[in-house]
C-alpha cells in the first residue's frame, strides 16, 4: 500500500527543488544582464505562444509568453545557447522587438504544456501559411475552373462534417491564387456564409457554407494575421504571407463587424500579377512616347492617379523596371511592398514602429538616391517633401487619389502645396483605370448598333468611322471560366506640364481649364484611349462603359 507519509515527503522535496531552480535562475539573471521572472506566477498569453512552434520553443529552451503588437516578452533558460540565438534572430528578422527574461527550466516546462491547449490551430507559425508547391499543384490540377473550385470546396466544407480548418484556409487561398483572384470575400449572411472571389475586378460567388466552419475559419484567419481573437465589435487589419515554392505572397486581412458576424476580406498581393513590362501596360503610342522621354529625366515628378485597384502600383513598378540601371540608385517606400524588384532598395511603411510615408521619405533623402518612389501622397507634409525632392535633382514617382489627370493640380493645391512649386516640379500627371480583356479564344465579332455608333461618334470624328462598324463582345468558353473575359489592361490619360500649363498653374486653375489647355498636346483622354481598345477588339463597349463614363 502507498505510504501517505512518503507522498507528503515527496511533495515537500518537489517544492524545495522548484524553489532551488527559481533561486538559481534569480542568481544567474544579473550575470546575463537579464531580468528574472517566475513563470508560475505569470499569465501566459496563448496568442503569443502561437508565434513560435512547439518544436522551436523546446529546442531553443525558450517561450514567447506575452505579446503586444510587434513587442514580444520572451523567456529563456540561457541567452547563450546556439539554438536560442538562432530562433531569436529569426524573430527579429520578421520585425519583432524582443524583451528577454531569464527563467527556470521548470517554468519553461509549465509553459510548454500549454501548447496542448492550442489544438489544431497550431499547425504553422503565426504570420505564415506554408503551402507547398506540391500541394498547390494538386489544387490547381483539381481546380482548372470556377466550377472545379466549387466542387473542391464543397467536398471540404460540408455542414456537420468539416475538414481540418487549416486545410480549408489553404484550399481557399491556393484556389484563389490558381485562378488569379485579387481578393477573397467571406461574408456572413442570415442563414449561411458566402465565399466570393474577385476576378479581373468583378466579384463571383464560389459557394455558401455553414457557420460552424465560418467560426473556425475566422479564428484561424485572425490568428495567422496577428489579430485579437476576442475582439468582435471593432474593425481589425492584419497581414500574413503564403510561401509557395520560392515565392512569398503577402495577404492583407481586413475584418469588420456586421449584422450576422464579421466580414472578412483577404487581398492577395501576388508578385506574378504585378510584374508587367512597360510596353505591356496598354499605353497609347502618343503617351508611350511622352513617358519614355519623361522617365529618363534626372529630376521632376510623375504622378499617376485613380481609385484603389486601378493598377497604379503596377504602372509605377513598370516605370522603375524601365529606368533601372547599375548607374542609378532607386529607393522606394511602399505600403506594402507588393513585388520585389532586383537591384532596387525597397522599404515598407510600418506605422506601429513610426515608419510612415513622411518619415520614410525624409530618411530616403539621406541615402543619396537618384530616383524615389513614394507609394502614395496622403498629406501636405509628404507632398511638400516629394515636390522639393523633385526640384533638387531627384526623379520622384508617386500616386494620388483623384478622378482624372487634370484633378492632380487642384488636389495638390487643396492639400496646401504652393502653385509656384507645383509648376516647375511636376512633369506629367496621369490617370488610369483597368478594363477586362476579351478572351481571344471565344470573343465574337458583330456589327455595331446605331446606339453604339452614336457613343463612338462622341469620341471619334464621324467621317473617320466606316458605314459598317464592327465590334467584339464576350461569349464565354472553358479557357475563361465562361466569363468571356481573361486578364485586364489599362486605359490611360495624361497631361504633360509644358510652358502653357506652367503659366496656368500659377493661377490656381480648375479641372476644366486644365483639360482645355491640354487638348493641343495630342494625348488621348481616357475615353478616347478606351474606344481605341474597343475598336481593336481588346475589350468590349459594355466593359468600357462599366469602368468609365461614356
Amino acid at each position: 500500500m502507498p505510504n501517505p507519509q512518503d507522498d507528503k515527503e515527496e511533495l515537500i522535496f518537489d517544492k524545495l527543488r522548484a524553489k532551488e531552480a527559481e533561486d538559481l535562475a534569480k542568481i544567474l539573471a544579473p550575470k546575463y544582464g537579464l531580468s528574472y521572472i517566475d513563470l508560475s506566477k505569470m499569465a501566459i498569453d496563448l496568442d503569443a505562444l502561437k508565434i513560435l512552434s512547439e518544436s522551436d520553443s523546446r529546442e531553443g529552451k525558450m517561450a514567447v509568453f506575452q505579446a503586444a503588437g510587434r513587442n514580444l516578452q520572451v523567456a529563456v533558460q540561457s541567452p547563450n545557447l546556439e539554438k536560442t540565438k538562432e530562433v531569436l534572430k529569426n524573430l527579429e528578422s520578421k520585425g519583432f522587438k524582443i524583451t528577454l527574461y531569464l527563467v527556470s527550466s521548470a517554468g519553461l516546462e509549465r509553459v510548454w504544456k500549454r501548447y496542448k491547449e492550442l489544438g489544431s490551430y497550431l499547425d504553422v507559425p503565426k504570420g505564415l501559411v506554408d503551402i507547398s508547391g506540391e500541394r498547390l499543384n494538386l489544387f490547381m490540377s483539381q481546380a482548372k475552373s470556377i466550377e472545379d473550385l466549387k466542387k473542391l470546396f464543397s467536398q471540404l466544407v460540408v455542414s456537420g462534417k468539416t475538414a481540418r480548418i487549416t486545410e480549408v484556409l489553404e484550399v481557399i487561398l491556393a484556389g484563389g491564387i490558381s485562378i488569379d483572384a485579387s481578393d477573397v470575400h467571406i461574408e456572413p449572411q442570415e442563414e449561411s456564409v458566402r465565399l466570393r472571389f474577385r476576378l479581373d475586378g468583378v466579384l463571383h460567388d464560389i459557394l455558401f457554407f455553414d457557420y460552424k466552419t465560418y467560426n473556425l475559419l475566422l479564428s484561424r484567419i485572425k490568428l495567422v494575421s496577428g489579430l485579437k481573437l476576442n475582439i468582435h465589435e471593432q474593425a481589425q487589419d492584419g497581414r500574413f504571407s503564403i510561401r509557395i515554392n520560392d515565392t512569398e505572397i503577402e495577404i492583407r486581412t481586413s475584418v469588420i463587424p456586421e449584422n450576422y458576424g464579421e466580414s472578412i476580406v483577404l487581398r492577395i498581393l501576388n508578385p506574378k500579377s504585378i510584374s508587367v513590362k512597360f510596353e505591356d501596360l496598354g499605353l497609347s503610342p502618343e503617351l508611350m512616347a511622352v513617358l519614355e522621354k519623361e522617365i529618363k529625366k534626372p529630376n521632376g515628378m510623375i504622378l499617376t492617379t485613380g481609385p484603389t485597384g486601378s493598377g497604379k502600383t503596377t504602372t509605377l513598378y513598370a516605370f522603375l523596371k524601365k529606368v533601372y540601371s547599375p548607374e542609378v540608385k532607386i529607393i522606394t517606400i511602399e505600403d506594402p511592398i507588393e513585388y520585389h524588384l532586383q537591384g532596387i532598395i525597397q522599404t515598407q511603411v510600418e506605422e506601429d514602429q513610426g515608419y510612415t510615408f513622411l518619415d520614410g521619405l525624409r530618411s530616403i533623402l539621406r541615402q543619396d538616391p537618384d530616383i524615389i518612389m513614394v507609394g502614395e501622397i496622403r498629406d501636405v507634409e509628404t507632398a511638400k517633401i516629394a515636390i522639393n525632392s523633385a526640384l533638387t535633382g531627384h526623379l520622384v514617382l508617386s500616386t494620388l487619389h483623384t478622378n482624372n489627370a487634370a484633378g492632380t493640380i487642384p488636389r495638390l493645391i487643396d492639400l496646401g502645396v504652393n502653385p509656384n512649386v507645383i509648376a516647375p516640379a511636376l512633369n506629367v500627371s496621369m490617370a488610369q483605370r483597368l478594363v477586362r480583356k476579351l478572351c481571344n479564344n471565344c470573343k465574337e465579332k458583330y456589327e455595331a448598333t446605331e446606339d453604339e455608333k452614336n457613343i463612338l461618334k462622341k469620341f471619334i470624328p464621324p467621317e473617320k468611322l466606316p458605314e459598317k462598324v464592327f465590334l467584339w463582345r464576350a461569349k464565354g468558353c472553358d479557357q475563361c471560366n465562361n466569363f468571356g473575359y481573361k486578364g485586364r489592361i489599362g486605359v490611360f490619360e495624361a497631361i504633360l506640364i509644358d510652358e502653357k500649363l506652367e503659366k496656368l498653374i500659377l493661377q490656381k486653375p480648375g479641372e476644366t481649364e486644365i483639360m482645355e489647355a491640354a487638348k493641343t498636346q495630342g494625348i488621348p483622354n481616357m475615353q478616347e484611349d478606351g474606344i481605341r481598345k474597343v475598336l481593336e477588339g481588346i475589350t468590349s463597349l459594355d466593359e468600357l462603359g462599366r469602368v468609365i463614363e461614356l
